[in-house]
């Protein structure tokens, strides 16, 4: 007899569907301790799914294989009632059975597109809902990206972002999420599973001897040590510990080999040789990744500084590296798409890039950050430099809306706070959008009082406390807070913004002539910072000189032709104060248009 294949029944159509997928944990092994009680147990579990949870939640029945169900759902919500539903049954379960290893489900969640008839469904996506359950532990639930999109609002509190996950048999690795919390043996610990990193990080190898002269011996890592301590004080890099690096000094592995054994990117190194009273260092930075050598250069001190722990030599070392790790992190940046990028390579290159005082690049910043907090919604960094962005946006003139800024500086600063409470950065950015946009400086006080109560070292706290401190004429508070500031910021990608508000303290002072040394350093690293133009032009006005103001308030309106003595009050925080009828009586001689 001829056989042939039947003609299908029912007709395919495509549809958006959500997947659920749920497996019995240690079905094997439950079967081997007590295979019919096992039987009997998940026999009752299934006919409580099939005929209570799943009808409650208007879910479909699609396959049951064995000790696994597949359910598929018009909507996602429901989709995850469901899950959590199935879990909280079986807890209960497990508090009520007596005896026994208590059964657990493990699950997942994906919406997609798929083929659907009326027994089946059909797709890639599928394959994708029934990997994902291989991410999660007895009694959890991890569900796709786009599940996570589809439950924004609903369960958010309930939702770990457990980062980029590899799976079996795909080529990409798929961000998942944890939803209703972790298993009591959860594959992926809380808090730790792949969040991505965002800062960029470097091991500082002690420094070979060369040639010597007796006693010198430990000079290399005196100097390393420095370097490490000073390093250390910085938000914006990673340093590995020196027990770790002091490991590696004379083994001569490479700058690959090393990142392999450290998990780090850059790597500084060098030797040094001693003559008479002085020390000669060459160093040498390399990108341990691309394993090539980004700077090298030779330094050197007298023996006795070193010694004595007075030499800058560490100090000028550190503005080389870091001048050239923020280059080649923007390099990076400015080559390959955002998707593509790290998360350490977007953060730096869009604190860098913000404070440039360049519209293009601005822009360019504000997208880095967007899908940054996007990738790491649960860290509290990227909606705090957001939040910083849009203060920016409005100092420079690059937006009107003064309200519109105000609330999405605040929103960003509030979604960094959610994320973590004790941020040091966080609540100074808030302080920053209550001072700059609001202008409500007594909170914006408390907001800097409450960051360095949580972090006595933030640079950036301090800064801006002390400005704050200028707005209101308090000169000596101003120069002192915002001189620590700089002391305390040793790698920092926004070094001339430090320096363009220590000239604003320095106006407050009354130390014109210093405030223009200041304003001249800070225009090196950011030459077209109205701020830093306009601090400058008052210093040189209250001075008396005249012609060398009206040049600089010309630089000003060739960047911001709108601006006038009004605008320029109504951005300011000084407004109300004495300092702002100074300042601002300064510009209008140096010939900014009042209205």
């Amino acid at each position: 007899m001829d056989l042939e294949i039947a003609a299908p029944a029912y007709e395919l159509q495509r549809v958006v569907r959500t997947i659920l997928f749920a497996d019995l944990v240690e079905s094997c092994q439950l079967a081997e301790a007590d295979e019919e009680g096992t039987a009997a147990r998940w026999r009752s579990l299934r006919m409580t799914i099939e005929t209570r949870i799943v009808p409650g939640h208007r879910g479909r029945l699609v396959r049951t294989e064995g000790d696994g169900l597949m359910i598929v759902f018009e909507e996602a919500l429901t989709a995850a009632r469901c899950a959590l539903d199935i879990q909280r049954i079986c807890r209960l379960g497990s508090a009520t059975q007596g005896g026994g290893e208590p059964l657990m489900l493990r699950e997942s969640l994906h919406e997609t597109d798929l083929l659907a008839d009326e027994r089946d469904v059909y797709g890639r996506g599928v394959n994708l809902a029934a990997r994902l359950y291989n991410l999660a532990g007895p009694g959890e639930i991890v569900i796709s990206e786009r599940m996570r999109d589809r439950l924004s609002g609903s369960y958010d509190e309930q939702i770990e972002d457990l980062g980029e996950c590899h799976l079996r048999h795909l080529a990409n690795p798929v961000h998942a999420y944890r939803l209703g919390g972790p298993g009591p043996r959860p594959l992926i610990e809380p808090g730790c599973a792949c969040a991505p990193h965002l800062r960029p990080s470097i091991a500082v190898i002690p420094f070979a001897a060369r040639v010597i002269q007796p006693g010198h011996e430990a000079l290399g890592e005196i100097l390393a040590d420095e370097v490490i301590g000073t390093l250390s004080r910085s938000d914006e890099i990673k340093v590995i510990s020196r027990l770790s690096t002091t490991a590696l000094r004379g083994r001569g592995t490479s700058a690959r080999e090393t990142a392999a054994l450290l998990g780090t990117r850059y790597i500084l190194s060098g030797a040094y040789r001693t003559t008479s009273d002085r020390l000669l260092l060459a160093a040498e930075l390399a990108d341990a990744v691309e394993d090539r050598v980004l700077w090298a250069q030779t330094l050197d001190d007298r023996i006795g500084s070193i010694v004595l722990g007075e030499s800058d030599l560490s100090t000028r070392l550190l503005q080389e590296i870091g001048a050239v790790i923020i280059s080649h992190e923007l390099d990076r940046a400015r080559s390959h798409s955002l998707q593509t990028l790290e998360s350490s390579t977007l953060l730096l290159s869009a604190i860098a890039l913000m404070h440039r005082d360049v519209y293009d690049e601005f822009t360019r910043a504000g997208q880095m950050l967007e899908v940054l907090s996007e990738r790491a919604r649960r860290q509290s960094a990227p909606h705090a430099w957001l939040a910083k962005w849009h203060v920016l946006g409005f100092k420079n003139g690059w937006t009107a809306d003064r309200k519109a800024a105000a609330l999405a500086g605040l929103d960003c600063a509030r979604r960094a706070l959610d994320a973590d409470s004790q941020s040091s950065l966080a609540l100074a950015v808030e302080g920053f959008v209550q001072t700059h946009l609001l202008k409500q400086l007594d909170v914006g006080e408390d907001c800097y009082a409450r960051a360095l109560e949580v972090n006595p070292n933030d640079s950036l706290a301090w800064l801006l406390k002390g400005t704050l401190h200028a707005f209101k004429g308090e000169g000596d508070e101003a120069v002192a807070a915002t001189g620590h500031a700089l002391s305390l910021s040793p790698l920092d990608p926004m070094r001339n913004f430090y320096e363009s508000l220590r000239a604003t303290a320095a106006l407050s002072a009354g130390d014109y002539a210093h405030a223009i040394q200041l304003a001249q350093h800070a225009l090196r690293g950011g030459p077209n910072n109205t701020s830093t133009l306009r601090a400058m032009a008052i210093a040189q006005s209250e001075l008396g000189l005249l012609d060398d103001a009206r040049a600089t308030v010309a630089r000003v309106l060739a960047i911001d032709p709108t601006l006038t003595v009004r605008s320029y009050l109504e951005r300011q925080p000084s407004e109300g104060f004495e300092t702002g009828r100074i300042w601002s009586a300064a510009l209008a001689r140096a010939g900014l248009p009042l209205k």
